[in-house]
């Protein structure tokens, strides 16, 4: 199944939006929304293509009502995510989902690609848990393509679980909390030994945590994303 959701978010007005396939759009306040499962989805096979664009000046935040469970299909246990945000001079965007949770012989593929005026303001977590309760073999790769109006600002890829080059039964990662920010003027620092903030050279940061499960993620980490939502 192909999925197409696109949003528009105007200053002074609640925002527009359109869906197509397994997820829906509630405005849930004038600046909010909220994307629902109307059916499973993704399952191997499926395609999701969210596009989203913040005019000049406008706000909008992000959420979701549950997790997102990633499935095997029938045929193929392979799916993939295209999140495209495009924001404005003046715009601010929050972005910060449930956890996506990758079923055990599931694998899903995530593309986020992020345009931005030089005075916009993001915010973007991703959190990932391969497996369910049980299970660790599912696998997951994702990419965030991240743009100012004048300069490239970052270009990260992380992959966890089965089928990845750092996969180890034993001791690999399965988890992941990953957060982009622009601006911020956090400094440079290392949080125990899975755990990094990372200041980008064009503005903004990079947060990024991996473990075993997502409950294990850094109190100061999760306080990060308390603040900003």
């Amino acid at each position: 199944m192909r999925t197409e959701i696109r949003i528009v978010a105007r200053a002074g007005a609640r925002p527009w939006s359109a869906a197509t396939g397994a997820l829906a759009v509630r405005c849930t306040g004038p600046d909010t929304v909220h994307l629902i499962g109307a059916a499973a989805t993704p399952l191997g096979g499926d395609e999701l293509d969210i596009r989203i664009v913040v005019e000049p000046g406008a706000r909008l935040m992000v959420r979701s009502v549950a997790a997102t469970i990633v499935l095997p299909g029938r045929t193929t246990p392979s799916s993939t995510a295209s999140w495209t945000f495009d924001v404005g001079a003046g715009g601010e965007l929050d972005v910060d989902p449930e956890p996506t949770v990758v079923a055990g012989g599931a694998c899903h593929r995530a593309v986020t690609r992020v345009r931005l005026a030089a005075d916009a303001r993001v915010r973007i977590r991703e959190r990932v848990q391969i497996g369910r309760t049980g299970e660790d073999h599912g696998g997951w790769c994702g990419d965030l393509i991240a743009d100012t109006s004048t300069l490239p600002l970052l270009r990260h890829r992380l992959e966890l679980g089965a089928g990845t080059a750092a996969d180890d039964l034993l001791s690999a990662p399965r988890a992941l909390s990953s957060e982009l920010r622009y601006p911020d003027d956090a400094p440079a620092a290392t949080i125990g030994v899975a755990a990094a903030v990372l200041p980008l050279a064009a503005g903004g940061s990079l947060s990024t945590w991996t473990g075993a499960r997502l409950s294990d993620t850094p109190a100061n980490l999760r306080c990060r994303a308390a603040a900003a939502g």
